[in-house]
């Protein structure tokens, strides 16, 4: 049966995939997508896990749904932006709701660049990617890897937050994401936002959105979707909230999917010594990396000193 089935699959090991560790089904995926074929008025959204991906693809849809809150609510997220790498034995994969989904699509992935479609970089495909603290990522990313079944076992906080650090969870680097995906702007029609200027100022990153995609919608359509995408609504919409998947994927129980959405939150579960390593870890790993200079703030000093 169906449950046996789901009972069956839940937290199996990682499997590398050119080095990065990725969650078994996903990486059997990784070969297929190879062959996407793209359209020309697709866009990507990219990030690293826990970065605002819901988020920014329910920005997206009622953009594209000209704010229209029915048609927005004409099916859960998942199955309205198609996630590439998605696969979970009986669950639509990524590629086969991609099958389904009409232009013009979103699209959504967590992948590195080393294992993403060649076809979107070919293509020159737009893509929107956002950049999230990594302290708040790495707590976000613990919860959820503990209420979602299909990663292994997360351990205790302090090892997570070591394998975190060492790039030995799902999806590999946070360092390496955020700092290849912000050299792809160089050479590729990429907005690069951040988290918490989007929690900071919505609308403003909203209107950078429409520029980027060269359109344009009533101030009014600009005010609903500031509030219809606002955290509590968001929370409390079955179309957004995960709350639609079988509970032996995603058990909302351990912890909801929709969380806090905050920023900072980071200080209720680092001790001071491990944030200390954590700032001398993330000091190395980002030196040299102009994504401080460039960025629409100072990346690094932002995030020592939230």
């Amino acid at each position: 049966s169906n449950m046996e089935l789901i009972e069956d699959f839940s937290r199996p090991p990682l499997v590398p995939v050119k080095g990065i560790p990725l969650i078994k089904y996903f990486a059997e995926t990784i070969g297929p997508l190879q062959n996407l074929t793209v359209w020309p008025d697709d866009l990507l959204i990219s990030t690293y896990p826990k970065s605002g991906t819901t988020w920014m693809s329910e920005i997206l849809d009622m953009i594209y749904q000209d704010g229209q809150l029915e048609k927005c609510r004409r099916a859960p997220i998942y199955a309205r932006v198609p996630f590439l790498e998605f696969k979970c034995p009986g669950v639509p994969s990524g590629l086969e709701s991609l099958e389904e989904t009409p232009a013009p699509r979103l699209l959504k992935t967590h992948l590195p660049l080393s294992l993403l479609p060649q076809s979107l970089l070919d293509q020159k495909i737009k893509v929107i990617y956002i950049a999230r603290n990594p302290k708040d990522v790495v707590v976000s990313y613990y919860n959820f890897y503990n209420m979602a079944k299909l990663h292994p076992d997360p351990g205790t906080w302090e090892s997570f937050l070591e394998n975190f650090m060492d790039g030995k969870v799902s999806y590999g680097s946070w360092f390496q994401h955020v700092k290849e995906w912000w050299e792809l702007t160089h050479t590729h029609p990429v907005l690069y936002l951040f988290y918490e200027d989007m929690k900071e100022n919505p609308k403003r990153e909203i209107k950078k959105v429409l520029e980027f995609l060269g359109r344009s919608l009533h101030e009014e359509t600009v005010d609903l979707i500031v509030h219809h995408t606002s955290f509590k609504k968001m929370k409390e919409n079955p179309m957004t909230n995960y709350t639609t998947l079988p509970s032996e994927i995603m058990d909302h129980g351990v912890s909801p999917f929709m969380r806090k959405g905050t920023t900072g939150d980071w200080k209720n579960t680092f001790t001071v010594a491990q944030n200390e390593r954590f700032d001398a870890h993330y000091a190395k790993m980002m030196k040299g990396c102009n994504l401080k200079k460039q960025a629409t703030f100072h990346f690094l000093i932002r995030v020592l000193d939230m």
